[in-house]
């Protein structure tokens, strides 16, 4: 019998309006607290990433999208305790209100410049943003000293 190696596969949505990117700062969740992110989640198994992502635009923030208005733009494989692989998505088009549907997670929710991040962002998240700002597509993170 062999043993197949798996990993968590997450979906990150990139909300982009007029040069802004839509930030939550994480909150009791034991992970990266204090730190802002974007909205995000785990692929709940049988679940398409496009399909992950419009779920979690709407458990998360509130809003809805159409698949058609959801696009790749970026694939990250991503090592620290474990090995992870992201995919992000950009959004520009949604209906509904931006609002903070989870706040015993998320002390904050706003938009801040393409080029005015702030300092207390996790790294990974950083480093997906100026990925997809830049235009480069695909990134390895975590695997250099440093990273």
């Amino acid at each position: 019998m062999s043993k197949w190696f798996t990993m968590p596969v997450a979906v990150h949505l990139f909300f982009v309006r007029d040069g802004e990117i839509l930030l939550l700062r994480r909150f009791n969740t034991g992970y990266e607290d204090g730190n802002y992110s974007v909205p995000a989640g785990h692929l709940d198994g049988g679940e398409e990433v496009i399909s992950a992502a419009i779920r979690e635009a709407h458990e998360e923030c509130g809003v809805v999208i159409k698949p058609a208005d959801v696009q790749v733009v970026g694939v990250m494989h991503r090592r620290a305790n474990d090995e992870r692989v992201d995919f992000y998505v950009s959004v520009s088009v949604w209906s509904g209100e931006v609002v903070n549907t989870e706040p015993d997670k998320c002390d904050d929710l706003s938009w801040f410049g393409l080029d005015e991040l702030p300092d207390n962002m996790i790294p990974y998240v950083r480093k997906a943003i100026e990925n997809y700002h830049a235009g480069v597509w695909f990134d390895s993170y975590g695997w250099q000293p440093g990273e």
